[in-house]
């Protein structure tokens, strides 16, 4: 991939450790709900990490087909699901040929 390097994925993984350790720490263990907390946060933080690492993919197929992939970061916000949907079919459709 394009916008991947070993330096942001060392970062990003490294990020995600330090993340997971203070949920783990401020967690109450003791507490009836617990694990109801523990596993909100885990959830959180897969679904954040989900979706950084999609708007980096399409950061990376944007720029390899010179197309803005700033005017799907709003969208993307604020429903990802059908952004990245719209955004897949707007990469594949047949282009003009250049005469």
């Amino acid at each position: 991939m394009f916008v991947w390097s070993k330096k942001l994925v060392a970062i990003l993984l490294g990020l995600f450790v330090v993340i997971l350790g203070a949920f783990l720490i401020h967690g109450s263990p003791d507490s009836t709900s617990g694990l109801k907390i523990h596993t909100t946060r885990w959830m959180a933080l897969n679904y954040i990490g989900l979706m950084i690492w999609v708007f980096v993919w399409m950061i990376d197929q944007t720029r390899m087909r010179a197309k803005n992939v700033w005017i799907w970061l709003v969208p993307y916000a604020l429903a990802p699901l059908p952004t990245l949907l719209l955004f897949v079919l707007f990469l594949q459709r047949r282009l003009k040929p250049v005469s």
